[in-house]
């Protein structure tokens, strides 16, 4: 008799199909002529209580490939959203769907769901299935930001399904795949949006019900809990905004239906790191007009947050909402500076002297137009106790002949040499330690991506990709 399937004994749990069919579709998944495992993430087995010894490939390829015996009904889930400011109503999942919600090691509710498993009646016309390259770059996104502590969802394996699809974005014809996403939530602010369109205001209050009952437990008793729930959400996605502007990166779709419930980063389409720090650097070919450019984000995260207001207002006050969206910007303020105070080995109250620091630190890196990525890992890299000896020990290898720029270089320096001054010795290796911890000595630019890519189209060769993700992971 065939061991039973780690992955298909788990306690998964119908919460969201408890809800009632007003919110989704239940729908088959697609049947691929092969199935080959090229990612697997046993980290997050661990989180679900599972032995990577005892998951097998095939376990993986049964369960995420294949589909079979699995627990329950899979369900494509409806929603709307602003896109690039439009509001569409044509959107739910059109590639994927919810695969189960199971109870993690740490007591919390994560959902699997699905990016290429076939098309569903939101398909729209497409195919309902991923790329292989995208497959591949939402695994690399996703392993890197969580490395540098950003909210994200993950990768849980990625199945290879023997498909040639045709893109208009790559060169076609191109190989199929088919990822299982690992995240909090697959609730949109779209979501919502969506309820408001067809005027449900009791289906707006069930949903945000459940919400607080699984993501915002700790509200659950509190008689203004619908308000605070939104103040929450909004700290949550300022901070998650700072977030992705520490780490340089640039998501690229900022619309209502990539925004998550939780304010958890998730949907990882034509999204790409800065090489250089440039507020309107754009990550999406089609994005004409830079409106997610990479330093627009935050502001697109609070209008994000403004349009959510239209359903919510049917079951929160409109004076709760404005209090709650008021916050965000202290919030995100507060979160981007710690944040880089912490690149820059640093963990002190913002004064006056450290937004000196951070200021500076930004206008080098501005006009310099040094590697974002390099500049931190370097300084990880080169950090010496000798640094706090003279200020020309920092960056002993660093010079700059423009006189404007040597300048601001040797500003910088200063600047760097009294923080270290006014610590005391001890400091010194918990500095290294920050720096070590918040800048990892890979960021994957397109380049990275594209190196890693080269080899698996010409050859098969998976082995830069796997050596990618090793060097990306490691601390």
């Amino acid at each position: 008799m065939p061991a039973l399937n780690p992955l298909l004994s788990l306690n998964y749990e119908p919460a969201l199909e408890r809800l009632g069919d007003d919110y989704y579709d239940p729908v088959m998944a697609a049947e691929f002529p092969i199935h080959i495992l090229r990612f697997r993430n046993d980290d997050l087995l661990v989180k679900l209580g599972l032995d990577p010894q005892a998951v097998s490939d095939d376990h993986f390829i049964e369960a995420f490939g294949q589909f079979r015996n699995a627990p329950r009904p899979f369900l494509a889930l409806r929603y709307h959203g602003y896109q690039f400011g439009e509001y569409n109503p044509a959107l739910g999942d059109g590639r994927g769907f919810l695969y189960g919600q199971v109870q993690g090691q740490d007591g919390e509710l994560y959902d699997l769901g699905t990016k290429g498993s076939g098309t569903t009646p939101y398909s729209r016309g497409g195919d309902g299935r991923l790329t292989l390259k995208g497959g591949v770059r939402e695994v690399i996104a996703a392993e890197a930001l969580h490395r540098v502590g950003v909210r994200t969802s993950r990768c849980f394996s990625l199945v290879e399904t023997g498909e040639s699809l045709w893109r208009g974005d790559e060169p076609s014809p191109t190989r199929s795949s088919v990822m299982v996403r690992f995240s909090r939530s697959h609730i949109r602010f779209g979501t919502f949006e969506r309820l408001h369109y067809f005027k449900r205001k009791d289906l707006i209050a069930i949903l945000l019900d459940h919400v607080i009952e699984h993501y915002y437990p700790h509200l659950a008793n509190d008689p203004d809990r619908y308000g605070r729930f939104y103040a929450e959400l909004v700290q949550r996605v300022a901070e998650l905004a700072a977030q992705w502007m520490t780490a340089g990166f640039c998501h690229g779709v900022l619309n209502t239906d990539n925004m998550s419930i939780t304010g958890e980063s998730f949907d990882y389409g034509p999204y790409a790191f800065i090489p250089i720090y440039n507020p309107g650097f754009t990550a999406a070919y089609f994005d004409h007009f830079g409106l997610y450019s990479y330093g627009n984000q935050p502001g697109i995260c609070h209008q994000n947050l403004e349009k959510l207001q239209h359903p919510l207002a049917w079951v929160i006050s409109q004076s709760d909402l404005d209090t709650g969206l008021a916050t965000f910007w202290e919030s995100y303020e507060q979160t981007y500076q710690q944040r880089m105070l912490s690149k820059l080995g640093f963990e002190l109250p913002i004064g006056a002297e450290e937004k000196a620091l951070l200021n500076c630190t930004i206008e080098l890196l501005k006009e310099t137009q040094v590697s974002y990525h390099d500049f931190f890992a370097d300084l990880a890299r080169q950090f010496s106790q000798d640094w706090r000896e003279d200020v020309s020990h920092i960056f002993r290898e660093v010079t700059l002949t423009k006189d404007d720029l040597a300048s601001l270089w040797n500003h910088w320096k200063i600047l760097y040499f009294n923080f270290l001054l006014s610590l005391p010795e001890h400091e010194m290796e918990l500095i290294k330690t920050r720096l070590q911890a918040n800048n990892p000595s890979i960021v994957p630019v397109r380049s990275h991506i594209e190196a890693a890519w080269k080899p698996i189209t010409e050859a098969d060769d998976w082995s830069t990709f796997y050596d990618l993700l090793e060097q990306i992971r490691a601390k």
